[in-house]
């Protein structure tokens, strides 16, 4: 299984991304999908995780109300909308993938993980 994320770069405070992430070598709408980040110096963290067909969500306190997690299934994609973004939601985000489809949101419970995409917020 491969997941490849893209979307990534720099921004103000206060702007917006959009992340993508495209799964390859397993049905996609078998998997549950989540976003996690990891700055340097620290863990990495759960951001946002979605079911198998987008209809459950759920998100870290720390990003709820901005970022939104959405699916294509169609498209074999995950998305993670960032808006508002902040200096300390720099990171590398990484999205991941669980063949058994919960809202994991520790690191642990996925089973595949993509490369990761830098985001960098600036004041």
């Amino acid at each position: 299984v491969q997941l490849v994320e893209s979307g990534g770069g720099s921004v103000q405070a206060g702007g917006s991304l959009r992340l993508s992430c495209v799964v390859s070598g397993r049905t996609f709408s078998d998997l549950a999908m989540g976003w996690f980040r990891q700055a340097v110096g620290k863990e990495r963290e759960f951001v946002a995780a979605t079911a198998r067909f987008g209809s459950r969500t759920n998100y870290a306190d720390s990003v709820k109300d901005r970022f939104t997690i959405s699916r294509d299934n169609a498209k074999n994609t995950v998305y993670l909308q960032m808006n508002s973004l902040k200096p300390e939601d720099t990171a590398t985000y990484y999205c991941a993938a669980a063949a058994i489809v919960a809202l994991f949101t520790t690191p642990r419970e996925y089973d595949y993980w993509g490369q990761g995409t830098a985001v960098t917020v600036s004041s």
